[in-house]
Formats: C-alpha cells, structure tokens, sequence
C-alpha cells in the first residue's frame, strides 16, 4: 500500500513541477506584442458605420488617431467635440481619426455620431478584440500613430483641444 501511495505522490509532483516550469518559461520567453509608443501599431479591418472596411495599414502615410471609446464613457464625450474640431482643421493635412466603438449597437452609435455631428469615421470592435490586441483598459484610450506605422503616444487620459493640436503637429511635423 506504502509503495502505491509513493507512486501517486510521485506522479503528483511530477505533474506539479511540469506544470509550473512550463507556465514559467512561457511567460519567460512569451513574445512581447503588447503595443508599446515605439512599436509599430498592429493593423486591423473592421467594419465601420456605412458598413466598409476599413484597414489601419489603408493609411500608412498619414498621421492616424485611433480612439477607444464608448457613449456610456462621460470622459469620451466630454472629448469626442475637440476630436471633432481638430480632426475638421487637420484633415486636409493628413491626419486620420478613426473611432473604434466598444460593442455598442448601430442604432445607438448612429444616434450618438448624428446627434454630435461626429464625421470620421466610425468602426465597430465588435467581441472587444482590438480593445484586447490593443491591450485598452481604461476609456478613453486613443493612440497616436505616425505616417510610418509607430506608436508615437498612447494617451489614457480626457483630451483637450491643446493636447490633440500638439500631438498632431508633432505627427504631421509642423
């Protein structure tokens, strides 16, 4: 019976130490592709509003924001108006504003853009999983990205005409 009971323990702790060595060394030398400023933005395809596709590697070129919000987030609203006017000042200078909705219906977000008078465009994250590759916990998250394809900022944070213009006109090179 002794000899039975070492057995099982053995193989216990052998599952055990197999187990733990394997969850250690894949954490270890796990590829790190969480975007980072300094990393090329990863691209994607959704859907947007009018039902195109749209692929962040379609702008390559030019300045992109990529904004994470949502109409229940008071500081993506709070927002979304100085979005708006420096996307209609700098949009003839190359800069890109893509929104991408956290899983929110089209009815809701139709209503939001047409009552805010939102015009760029809009693209649905349905099942969150740019919110996820892009590794977005808090809301609003947007990433500014340059004409090359790099994260130059991430910004979690409420922003402000003045922060928007100043992020742009380092992107744009102005």
């Amino acid at each position: 019976m002794r000899e039975h009971k070492k057995w099982i323990q053995g193989i216990i702790l052998t599952a055990v130490l197999l187990i733990g060595g394997y969850t250690i060394g894949s954490s270890l030398f796990a590829k790190d592709d969480i975007p980072r400023e300094g990393s090329t933005a990863p691209d994607f395809s959704l859907t947007g509003l009018d039902g195109t596709k749209t692929e962040l590697s379609d702008y390559r070129g030019k300045a992109v924001m990529v904004n994470f919000w949502g109409s229940w987030c008071e500081p993506c609203i709070r927002e979304m108006p100085a979005i708006q006017r420096q996307y209609e000042k700098w949009k003839d200078k190359g800069l890109v504003v893509l929104g991408l909705n956290l899983d929110e219906s089209k009815v809701t977000v139709q209503s939001y853009v047409k009552q805010t008078g939102v015009t760029f465009p809009i693209l649905f994250d349905k099942e969150l999983r740019m919110r996820d590759r892009y590794a977005v916990r808090y809301y609003p998250t947007t990433f500014f990205i340059d004409p090359a394809g790099k994260i130059v900022k991430i910004a979690v944070l409420e922003m402000d005409d003045d922060y928007i213009e100043q992020m742009v006109r380092s992107m744009l090179k102005l």
